[in-house]
């Protein structure tokens, strides 16, 4: 017998999601009454290498959880998630013409695959069409693409990709491009910390345009403070998934002027779920790394600039609490009332402050 597809899924009972995660009743009541928005989601990646179909319940797999099988749709649907910007990431082998032609192929994929959910995910280029796929009870799932080197071919930028449904952009990954320097450490061992170039300033100017989110992830300082400077100040930035250095010292993570000057943007930060970029000397190695980032982010930066983007299928390894999607997200939310968080906290980092801040960056 076939796995049940996403149409089919209903998510489990109250009773039931909180024996299945071991947190409290009250933990997914309020997992439940929350827009939980996860602002970085790679689960096209086993899709486009392994053939996996998002659309029907998978496992944690053969290595636990470890760099893949954290969530699909089905599970996604499970754990609370209202919604979440669905990651395409550009493949750096490709020539920039063939990247370009990979992303239009892709982004029709996901349409294609979300279009056959039967309404139970939507994909939504505005906040106003995010409420509406709300209302209808449907997962709000926005398509942004990892690796703006994508766009290298394009003069036009994101126009060049059609229907308008690319929300975000990250401008680097983990290389540097035409338009910028990753943090990675390979970039200095290659020589190539040369900040944003004059083509990623055009980038970013077009990005703007668009309304599009220019994401700070992966961007060396020296790119994030070119972008700061560039960026047009009307409009927030975001980081989608990060660790902070005021927990965790590490080249992955944003230090207390960054956080800052994202929050000043009126933008957010999104913490991951990676263990290796959280975790700390005599600290926890659970779910509770991840709140101790965002009470960092919200001792510097203000309440309103939290969030959260697990990075879920993008080869990262979760402490062991949080590697199946299905059940993560209400084991963080028991994690938050554990440390103490109001109720309207806890709204705010697992989906209010996104919204707030898509409603200003697209409101449709």
């Amino acid at each position: 017998m076939s796995e049940p597809t996403a149409a089919d899924a209903t998510p489990p009972p109250h009773e039931e999601l909180a024996r299945r995660a071991g947190v409290s009743s009250e933990a997914v009541a309020l997992l439940r009454a929350c827009e939980v928005v996860d602002l970085h989601l790679d689960a096209f990646i086993p899709a486009r290498l392994l053939g996996r179909d998002l659309r029907r319940r998978g496992g944690t797999g053969p290595l636990g959880g470890r760099f893949f099988g954290h969530l699909d749709v089905p599970r996604a649907l499970d754990g609370g998630l209202t919604g979440a910007m669905w990651s395409i990431t550009t493949n750096v082998a490709r020539g920039a013409r063939g990247r370009l032609e990979a992303l239009r192929r892709n982004v029709e994929r996901l349409l294609a695959l979300f279009a056959s959910t039967d309404g139970a995910v939507q994909c939504v280029r505005t906040a106003a069409a995010y409420r509406a796929a709300r209302a209808r009870g449907s997962h709000a799932a926005m398509i942004a693409v990892q690796g703006g080197n994508a766009f290298e071919a394009a003069a036009d930028g994101p126009a060049a990709v059609p229907g308008d449904w690319i929300v975000r952009v990250t401008l680097v990954h983990l290389t540097s491009s035409v338009y910028g320097s990753t943090s990675s450490p390979a970039a200095a061992l290659a020589g190539r910390r040369r900040g944003l170039t004059e083509r990623g300033r055009v980038f970013v100017r077009q990005l703007d345009e668009a309304r599009v989110f220019v994401d700070l992830a992966h961007a060396d300082a020296r790119t994030f403070w070119d972008v700061v400077e560039v960026h047009d100040r009307e409009l927030p930035l975001i980081c989608t998934h990060t660790g902070v250095r005021g927990v965790r010292e590490h080249w992955r993570n944003l230090d207390d002027a960054q956080l800052r000057a994202v929050a000043e943007s009126g933008g957010v930060i999104g913490v991951m779920f990676h263990g290796a970029f959280l975790s700390r000397r005599g600290g926890p190695k659970d779910v509770r790394m991840v709140v101790e980032h965002l009470e960092h982010v919200i001792r510097v930066a203000g309440e309103q600039a939290a969030a959260i983007g697990s990075d879920y299928d993008g080869c990262i390894v979760p402490p062991p609490d949080l590697r199946d999607g299905a059940v993560g997200y209400a084991r963080l939310v028991q994690a938050m009332l554990e440390a103490g968080w109001r109720e309207e906290r806890i709204r705010r980092v697992l989906g209010g402050n996104f919204l707030a801040c898509f409603e200003r960056m697209r409101p449709g």
